[in-house]
Parts: structure tokens; sequence; C-alpha cells
């Protein structure tokens, strides 16, 4: 498993608010989380913000 994806699997909620603070458009619909479908919340997160994957990536590594 990646970092990035360990680090969503254990600081979630966390994560959660900054991606909410960072990107007002999402929801807590669009941040759903599911073990083991991070790249397919990876992939929500990308489409409703219009980043890219490593933008989001990088973003929730700093968190």
């Amino acid at each position: 498993m990646t970092a990035i994806k360990d680090k969503m699997k254990g600081n979630w909620n966390q994560i959660k608010g900054k991606l909410k603070q960072k990107y007002g458009d999402l929801t807590d619909d669009d941040l759903v989380y599911v073990e083991g479908k991070e790249d397919e919340l990876l992939g929500k997160i990308q489409k409703k913000t219009g980043k890219s994957k490593e933008e989001v990536n990088k973003f929730i590594e700093t968190i």
C-alpha cells in the first residue's frame, strides 16, 4: 500500500476537513472514504476540483 493510502486510512477525518477547506466545492458525499477504494476517491476529488492526481496527492501528503 502506498504512503498516501496509509495516510488516508489513518487520518481520514483530518484530511477530509482540510480538503473541504481548500476545495470548497467538495461535500461530505464527495468525500466518503471506503477502505480499498482510495483511487476511486482520489478520482472523484480530481474531477470535482479540476486538479491533477499529483496535485491532490501532494496536498494530502502535506496534511
